[in-house]
């Protein structure tokens, strides 16, 4: 068992600058309290977070990372209203549609930022179902 991941807002900053600059370590502390609901930071997790790899430390900071993206006032800009994925964008009046008919948690809902994405595709290997084998029984050979 493994120890749940404390956030470390200086380790955070320094690999996703983009995002440090507009979201100070209160805010990101919140945001990864929010990340623990889509990634088990208990001593039970699935997840590994012992050396040299620290995996799930780094997967809650990119799940930190995607709900900062999601929600955090960026370079001086307000967050997006939209919600979803842009289905269809124009330029002339302007106008963008989206479409939100995913749950959270899914796949789609990773797939709005490059941090989420990122999140998804390299845990794959926890989401995967693993087939464990039964007790056969075997026939008694004195027939009883």
């Amino acid at each position: 068992m493994d120890a749940p991941v404390v956030f470390n807002y200086t380790s955070w900053a320094a690999r996703y600058p983009e995002l440090s600059g507009s979201v100070g370590s209160p805010q990101a502390q919140e945001y990864f309290n929010e990340a623990q609901l889509y990634c088990d930071n208990s001593p039970n997790s699935i997840i590994p977070n012992c050396a040299p790899v620290y995996q799930r430390a780094t997967y809650l900071n990119m799940v930190t990372a995607h709900i900062a993206a999601l929600n955090a006032s960026l370079n001086g800009s307000p967050s997006s209203p939209l919600v979803g994925r842009i289905t269809s964008a124009g330029q002339g009046s302007v106008n963008v549609s989206t479409q939100m008919d995913y749950p959270p948690g899914s796949a789609q809902w990773f797939q709005q930022t490059k941090y989420g994405s990122a999140f998804w595709a390299s845990t794959t290997q926890f989401r995967s179902m693993a087939y464990v084998r039964g007790p056969v029984s075997r026939p008694n050979p004195w027939g009883r």
